[in-house]
């Protein structure tokens, strides 16, 4: 079993840690601060094949592979996690639109969004329904060359700042079945509106609201496949999508051990710097194995579903669930290792450590993670 990256993944790494050092990193904080994503460094990201990694190349798209993309996300959040999440969303809409929509769709819509021309947001999760997603209330009813939507999607990060909404809807079969359907909705059709934008945690350069649709009409040329097949659309995606998250939490935990290392390197106590001391010298060998484990386990997480492996979900959720875990904890101690400094906005740690920890609710909570992971082991 050889862990050697390719010289191509090599490329690819370096290029995106080279963008996240020069694009990223050194405005986290103001973007933060903004609560706003930058127009303008998307765009750039888009130049790169960031914007569409994962997706066939006739209209734009990179056509990499998981583990590439799980390279890419890692080095992108090392710069800004909130941005690098963000991309791993967009990704998601261009990945399923260029997948599972007709020509006509994906000659309209993929190479707006492989150069981000138009940002996408992924709309599942709704008040009432999580991970028991179907539970969604949203419908679709058939109108003619028309459907007409109606209900609401909560925790949608870009809402109100992206151009176009990819909304999972219930569309009502005569037999009574529950039928989930995809569709694209345009920011700026009628009836399509937004909440006001939540005060979170972390992420805070992500805008995130409610999507609301209230007799919101498209044209049935929107309806991503075949009608009732959303469902199977959205379960296709979470494999690639929880590697995603996960190697976002690589690339904070790594920059946050970074950090703790030079600083406890600089930092005397007691006349000497506080790395000299054996207990700190232990937390940084934790610290450093405990995200070397993680790496491997999404790396291999992402190169299971390049060759489509039949265990890969269950991988996936393993991933999933340590390299976010592990993640979060890494930066914790992090911030304890700069003591009252990693307290304080202007070290950047107590900000890495609020934007990682939604890692571990986001595509699918680490408690579902368990749950997959138990049903692969006892069925």
């Amino acid at each position: 079993m050889d862990f050697t990256l390719t010289e191509e993944q090599v490329m690819i790494r370096d290029m995106a840690r080279t963008f996240a050092d020069a694009e990223l990193a050194p405005y986290a904080a103001q973007w933060e601060e903004e609560k706003t994503l930058s127009r303008d460094v998307l765009t750039k990201a888009a130049e790169l094949g960031f914007a569409s990694i994962y997706t066939k190349a006739e209209h734009g798209g990179s056509e990499m592979g998981r583990l590439d993309a799980a390279l890419i996300f890692e080095q992108l959040s090392r710069g800004c996690v909130s941005t690098a999440a963000f991309l791993s969303i967009h990704n998601m809409v261009t990945w399923m639109v260029d997948t599972f929509g007709d020509d006509g769709m994906r000659a309209r819509f993929v190479p707006k969004l492989a150069t981000m021309e138009a940002i996408g947001s992924y709309c599942l999760t709704e008040p009432g329904s999580g991970s028991d997603a179907a539970a969604m209330k949203t419908k679709a009813v058939k109108d003619g060359d028309s459907y007409i939507l109606n209900g609401s999607k909560a925790f949608i990060s870009g809402a109100n700042f992206s151009d176009v909404y990819l909304i999972m809807a219930q569309t009502p079969r005569k037999s009574g079945e529950k039928s989930v359907s995809a569709f694209l909705v345009e920011n700026g059709t009628a009836g399509l509106s937004f909440g006001a934008q939540e005060k979170k945690m972390g992420w805070h350069a992500q805008p995130t609201a409610q999507v609301i649709l209230e007799d919101c009409r498209i044209p049935a040329a929107n309806r991503i496949g075949a009608e009732g097949a959303g469902f199977k659309f959205a379960m296709a995606g979470l494999d690639g999508g929880r590697v995603n998250i996960g190697a976002c939490s690589l690339g904070g935990a790594g920059a946050a051990l970074d950090a703790a290392i030079q600083y406890t390197g600089e930092r005397e106590q007691f006349g000497k710097p506080i790395s000299a001391f054996q207990n700190t010298q232990f937390k940084l060998a934790d610290m450093a194995t405990e995200l070397e484990a993680s790496r491997l386990m999404i790396y291999r997480a992402g190169d299971m579903i390049d060759k489509n492996h039949p265990d890969k979900s269950s991988a996936c959720a393993m991933a999933k669930r340590f390299a976010t875990d592990m993640g979060s904890k890494i930066a914790n101690d992090a911030l304890q290792l700069h003591g009252g400094y990693g307290y304080l906005a202007d070290y950047g740690i107590e900000r890495i450590v609020r934007d990682l920890r939604v890692h571990q609710i986001l595509e699918g909570t680490n408690e579902i993670m368990r749950v997959i992971i138990s049903r692969s082991l006892l069925k």
